[in-house]
């Protein structure tokens, strides 16, 4: 019995996390439509108004409404393709390959999307029925029905913004690559086999597929905060975790590419650390400065989320100094070693240009550009909202001028 009662309290703990929200609202208003369409159509078992509504039923209220009409277009297009199909043939195996093919076909142009499937899929559920034509009008009512409820139901009962599970995936993409970077920083005090270096190597590269989930978290938080009433200002809320993330990813390429570089470093010591160990001391905290500034961006561009913002901005500008710092140091040992020795001199200035690519993608003042720049394009692509969007410009030039959070 306790066994049984797990999945439900599972389900109860997780209550908060898109798939059992999207689970209970979709359930919800399939069954509100199957109860209005046991009204309003003669068919005794209105199935097609529960399957549009749960069709039509998304996370985020804008995907809703973007989405509904093309599922409706796609069903009714179906619809009509099955009476005239009814009109002329019977259901054969013939006549089936061409309601599909005809489906599929005229779903191209009636501009249904990714719903072109839904087409074929409506027309052959129709066709099957005896009594197509009186059939086939009631599930066009059905399906309008369905996708009635299912658009009232996300405006009525507001979707949860999803802006905390985009900052949590964020948040775990920024750990990830606070953990390489500490592996590297252990590794150089010790003899980095080519293996090993090129473990890192490949460690580096699973960090796209970590963006790319990220990046669908970060979509659907965004489609959350589009027409939802909850949002004081969606637009600034997306344009910062979406700037944010866009910096990570390249410090992500840029992470690659220096891994890259201590690998062809480590094929050419068979012995011995990479570098003499002041540089390898200096180098290490440099990466420990990288790692922590990385932490505290993440930290900052998902403060809407949390009330550490200003000490987030803080502890980024001292660890971007400190960064900085210890590059010059480190930049000063390898000029020295240079001037001895010119051996591998270009592989020791890409890693020094690669750090200082990251401390430039994470400075707080190109991070107050970008989203000054987000908002003048989406200015001049909405000129209506441009008193609103010229407020938040001022606000985080501002921000900018006193050093303070924008």
């Amino acid at each position: 019995m306790a066994e049984a009662r797990e999945p439900l309290r599972d389900l109860v703990r997780r209550h908060r996390e898109p798939a059992v929200v999207q689970t209970v609202r979709s359930t919800a208003a399939a069954v509100i439509s199957y109860v209005v369409a046991l009204q309003l159509s003669s068919e005794p078992a209105p199935l097609t108004a529960p399957l549009t509504a749960l069709l039509v039923v998304q996370v985020t209220l804008y995907s809703t409404l973007t989405t509904g009409i093309r599922r409706v277009n796609s069903v009714v297009a179906g619809v009509l393709i099955a009476i005239g199909f009814s009109a002329l043939v019977g259901l054969s195996w013939w006549s089936l390959g061409l309601v599909i093919l005809a489906s599929l076909v005229i779903g191209r142009f009636v501009k249904v999307g990714e719903f072109v499937p839904e087409v074929a899929i409506s027309a052959m559920l129709v066709l099957g029925v005896t009594q197509v034509t009186a059939t086939a009008w009631d599930r066009v009512l059905e399906t309008l029905i369905g996708a009635v409820v299912g658009l009232l139901f996300n405006i009525l009962f507001v979707p949860p913004v999803w802006v905390g599970d985009a900052s949590a995936a964020i948040t775990d993409l920024a750990s990830r690559m606070r953990g390489l970077m500490a592996h590297i920083a252990d590794e150089l005090g010790d003899h980095t086999p080519v293996a090993q270096a090129a473990a890192r190597l490949h460690e580096a590269r699973r960090l796209d597929h970590d963006i790319v989930e990220v990046d669908a978290a970060l979509r659907q938080a965004e489609d959350s905060l589009r027409l939802n009433p909850r949002v004081k200002e969606p637009l600034l809320s997306r344009l910062v975790l979406r700037t944010g993330l866009d910096a990570l990813e390249i410090c992500a390429v840029i992470l690659r590419v220096s891994c890259r570089t201590l690998t062809d470093l480590a094929k050419t010591r068979s012995a011995g650390t990479l570098f003499p160990p002041p540089v390898t001391a200096g180098l290490q905290e440099l990466f420990g400065h990288l790692s922590d500034a990385i932490g505290a961006f993440a930290e900052l561009i998902t403060a809407q989320a949390s009330a550490n913002g200003a000490e987030a901005e803080a502890r980024l500008s001292q660890e971007l100094a400190a960064g900085r710092a210890s590059r010059n140091r480190v930049a000063a040992l390898l000029l020295a070693g240079v001037r001895e020795n010119t051996e591998h001199w270009q592989l020791h200035g890409a890693l020094l240009a690669e750090a200082d690519r990251i401390l430039d993608e994470l400075d707080v003042e190109k991070r107050s550009e970008r989203l000054i720049e987000e908002l003048d394009r989406h200015a001049r692509e909405r000129p209506t909202g441009g008193q609103w969007l010229d407020d938040l410009k001022r606000r985080i030039r501002g921000s900018v001028r006193r050093g303070g959070r924008a």
